[in-house]
């Protein structure tokens, strides 16, 4: 009962203030309007004294079209490139684009963080990414603490002895990427994925053996995306952020079944994070064999790394 009027009280005195907030415009306006022969009869009056001064003045009447000229191509060009923001904006709003990232200094990383942390707290997470070390392993990582907090994980990562593996690591022109320490990184990411899995969490992993074209992160409703360059590290390219809408036209719904046909295609095995072992399934998705992954060993040398055999 004293819920129900307070709920009254409150919606009296929201009309009460709607309808005092039209009566100040109302007054306001009919003050303005009021005052306008006034005020115009002075302006007019101002302005022709002032004219009458400055008629013969043309340095001054110089500065005065010179102004007026540079007040209109600012005035002109801030109204067209507001036109051209907005179509901008209602276009990113339809492809489901809420944010842009194109660089990577550390506060933008800090903020990266921290909206991704929002997005996947107590959801599932889903991610396809090279190696993984970076974005999982490392304790600043975008993923690190939200692995540890979300409901379930499908993580799939480079396999570290495909060829397509080697062909990235050597096209990165980088003294630091190099063919061992992609795998060493992917064996670090696989690590922490087995002590997750070891703690009762809900962990899959999946080793693909093509080249990776894009970096998926799909936190609930949102999609962080970054493109892979064939050249260059993926820490240097942007990165953009789609929510889904209910109209489902924009780009999340294609990323997100992207995601899916790559998890659910046959030819990508999954890991068995409690045997080391690769187990591949056929067409109608009952488990066809395994294979033992052998993780790169610390000791082994660059030329000869530990790899399950073809």
């Amino acid at each position: 009962m004293v819920h129900r009027w307070l709920r009254e009280l409150q919606g009296l005195i929201k009309s009460a203030a709607h309808i005092l907030y039209h009566i100040g415009v109302v007054t306001l306006s009919a003050g303005i309007a009021l005052s306008l022969p006034f005020v115009a009869s002075v302006l007019a009056q101002n302005v022709l004294d002032y004219w009458n001064r400055i008629k013969d003045e043309e340095t001054v009447l110089i500065a005065i079209e010179i102004t007026v000229a540079l007040f209109l191509i600012l005035a002109l060009n801030y109204i067209g490139r507001s036109i051209r923001d907005r179509k901008i904006a209602t276009i990113a709003a339809g492809a489901g684009l809420v944010q842009f990232f194109p660089a990577r200094g550390r506060l933008t990383r800090i903020r990266i963080k921290k909206a991704k942390e929002k997005h996947g707290k107590l959801r599932s997470v889903m991610m396809i990414g090279s190696t993984g070390f970076r974005t999982l392993v490392d304790a600043e990582g975008d993923l690190h603490n939200v692995l540890r907090e979300c409901l379930e994980a499908k993580i799939m990562l480079l396999n570290p002895c495909s060829e397509a593996a080697l062909a990235r690591a050597r096209a990165i022109l980088h003294p630091d990427v190099t063919p061992l320490r992609l795998r060493e990184q992917v064996k670090q990411s696989i690590e922490f994925l087995k002590e997750l899995h070891a703690a009762h969490k809900n962990v899959k992993l999946k080793l693909f053996s093509d080249f990776p074209h894009v970096k998926l992160v799909i936190l609930g409703d949102y999609i962080w995306m970054q493109p892979y360059h064939a050249n260059l590290d993926i820490q240097t390219m942007p990165e953009y952020v789609f929510k889904h809408n209910q109209n489902n036209h924009g780009l999340y719904t294609f990323f997100y079944e992207y995601f899916v046909r790559r998890w659910e295609s046959h030819d990508i095995p999954e890991y068995d994070l409690g045997r080391d072992e690769l187990v591949y399934r056929g067409q109608n998705g009952s488990e066809a064999h395994r294979q033992k992954f052998w993780l790169v060993a610390p000791a082994a040398a660059a030329q000869s790394p530990i790899c399950p055999p073809p």
